[in-house]
C-alpha cells in the first residue's frame, strides 16, 4: 500500500504541488485520483466495499498523499469520518444502505465538523424540531467546501448530548458561508459556516449521546493527523538527501505509533515531536537551498508554510502545551 500510494503521491500530486498551492480549490483530478485508488473506501471492510486497512494502514496512506500534497491529504481525511461512521454497526442501516457504496467509490465525498465536542459553551446546537432537527451557531472550520457533497456533523443537543447528522454541503436557507484565506493549504476550500436555524430532516439522523469531549483525544484519532506532520518531513528529506532527519522522522513515526497504547498525554508529546519536526526539517531545507528558497515557486517555502500549518492544526491543549515547551516558549 504504501509503494502505490507513494507512486501516487509522487507522479500526481508532488509534481503538481506548487500549482496547486496558489489556487483556490484542488483539481477535480486531484479527487479523481484518490478515487480511482479505492482510497475514499479505504477504512472500510473489503466484503463492504471498501479497502478494509487498519489505522496503521490509513496513517501509511495519510503520510504518503501529505508528501505529495498536503492540501489534497487534508481534504481527503475529512472524509474518513464519514465513510467509518457509514460503515459503524450503530448506524441506522437506512443512511448506511443509501450512502455506504458511493460514498466508498468517492461519488459522493464528505467532510466533518466535530464543533460540538468542543468543552465549553456550545458553539453549534441541535434541537429536536417538526420532521427532524434545526441547527443554530457555528462551525469556524470546515474543509472542502465546494469539494465535498455532505458534512458529517456534530453540534451540541439537548441535555448534554451530542447529536451527529449528515448535512449537505450546499448553499441552503439559513446557512451563511464564509471563506477562510489559509496561508497554506488554501486550495483545501476551508470556510466557516453559520447557522440560523438550517433545517436538517429526520432521515439524516446519526446519532445522539451523552455529550463527552474526551472522545475527541482518544489517542487513535490524534494519530492520524500525526501522519500529515510526518509526510511534510518526509518530503523535505527526499529533497535534502540522506541525512540525521530520515533517523528522526522514523523514530517520530516509532513514538506515534507506540503512543497508541498509552494515555492521551503521551499522544500529545508524540504529536508535539512530529509537528516540531516538521518545523526543523522545512528549515533546513531552506537553508540547504539558500536564497532561491523564498523565490514564489520554491518547494522549501511552500513546505515551511505548510509546517506551520501543521503546528496549529488538530491542536489540542495537551499538544499546544507540549509545542510550546519544545519551542523554548515555556519552562519545561
Amino acid at each position: 500500500m504504501r509503494e502505490g500510494v507513494r507512486d501516487l503521491a509522487d507522479e500526481v500530486l508532488f509534481p503538481a504541488a506548487m500549482r496547486v498551492d496558489g489556487l483556490a480549490a484542488l483539481p477535480a483530478g486531484h479527487l479523481g485520483a484518490l478515487a480511482a485508488a479505492g482510497l475514499y473506501g479505504a477504512p472500510v471492510p473489503r466484503e463492504a466495499g471498501g479497502l478494509g486497512l487498519d489505522l496503521d494502514g490509513i496513517c501509511t496512506v495519510a503520510e504518503e498523499l501529505a508528501s505529495g500534497c498536503l492540501a489534497t491529504a487534508f481534504v481527503w481525511i475529512q472524509h474518513r469520518g464519514l465513510v467509518t461512521t457509514l460503515s459503524a454497526p450503530g448506524t441506522p442501516a437506512a443512511l448506511r444502505d443509501r450512502w455506504l457504496a458511493p460514498v466508498c467509490r468517492g461519488q459522493v465525498r464528505g467532510g466533518i465538523t466535530t464543533v460540538g465536542l468542543i468543552p465549553g459553551p456550545p458553539q453549534l446546537r441541535a434541537q429536536p424540531a417538526a420532521g427532524g432537527w434545526r441547527l443554530s451557531g457555528e462551525a469556524p472550520w470546515v474543509t472542502g467546501w465546494g469539494l465535498v457533497d455532505v458534512l458529517l456533523l456534530t453540534a451540541r443537543g439537548p441535555e448534554e448530548t451530542a447529536v451527529t447528522l449528515i448535512v449537505d454541503a450546499a448553499a441552503q436557507p439559513g446557512l451563511t458561508v464564509a471563506r477562510q484565506r489559509l496561508a497554506a493549504v488554501n486550495a483545501s476550500a476551508t470556510v466557516r459556516l453559520s447557522f440560523e436555524g438550517v433545517a436538517v430532516p429526520g432521515e439524516r439522523f446519526v446519532s445522539q449521546v451523552p455529550f463527552e469531549p474526551a472522545a475527541s483525544l482518544r489517542p487513535d484519532r490524534l494519530r492520524v493527523d500525526g501522519s500529515l506532520a510526518l509526510g511534510v518531513t518526509s518530503r523535505c528529506c527526499r529533497l535534502l538527501g540522506p541525512g540525521p532527519l530520515d533517523d528522526e522522522l522514523a523514530a517520530c513515526r516509532r513514538r506515534l505509533d507506540a503512543a497508541l497504547a498509552a494515555d492521551t498525554a503521551t499522544m500529545a508529546q508524540a504529536r508535539a515531536a512530529a509537528s516540531e519536526l516538521a518545523v526543523r526539517a522545512a528549515a533546513a531545507l531552506a537553508v540547504r537551498d539558500g536564497s532561491r528558497a523564498v523565490t514564489a515557486d520554491a518547494h522549501a517555502q511552500r513546505l515551511a508554510r505548510e509546517a506551520l500549518f501543521l503546528l496549529v492544526f488538530g491542536l489540542r491543549p495537551a499538544i499546544k502545551s507540549a509545542l510550546l515547551r519544545r519551542l523554548g516558549a515555556v519552562a519545561g
